[in-house]
């Protein structure tokens, strides 16, 4: 049995231009007293074809964690698009929120992203080199992928 129920993800501020912040609000509910720290994770997935072009956007420990439910903002820096190739800037990637327990994963919540041009003209005929502050980033939140594993907890 998990002891963390993740019982709401919600995306603020989506869709929003590709260099804003990415923000999740998140609701979890704590079955006991956690003995160490939650760490979350968002890792932007920069090339489908590369593994080294994925970027940690953020990975913070949350606690202490007492049973009952809790809520916070998290808000992280928009991936460094100069590490993700030109031909990947502009289309479909993913976004996940890994929450860990002891170095454990035991939740994955997965995103695809749309990132284009809201302007039709441009989408039709994009530039030869992406003009990254002309890009919309698209969160299709209203899919998630959640995966869950279950861990030895204490």
């Amino acid at each position: 049995m998990s002891m963390i129920n993740l019982t709401k993800v919600e995306v603020i501020d989506n869709p929003t231009n590709f260099l804003n912040p990415i923000q999740f609000e998140i609701e979890f509910e704590a079955v006991s007293d956690l003995a160490e720290d939650l760490r979350w994770k968002v890792i932007y997935v920069g090339s489908a074809d590369k593994e080294d072009h994925d970027q940690v956007l953020d990975d913070i420990n949350l606690g202490p964690i007492k049973e009952g439910v809790s809520k916070f903002l998290f808000k992280v820096e928009p991936p460094n698009w100069s590490q993700i190739p030109d031909e990947d800037l502009v289309g479909v990637t993913a976004l996940m929120l890994t929450v860990s327990y002891k170095d454990r994963e035991f939740i994955r919540v997965g995103y695809f992203v749309s990132n284009e041009y809201p302007d039709p003209e441009m989408r039709e005929n994009p530039p030869p080199q992406p003009k990254i502050e002309l890009l919309n980033r698209n969160i299709l939140s209203d899919k998630p992928r959640v995966t869950r594993w279950q861990i030895e907890w204490d």
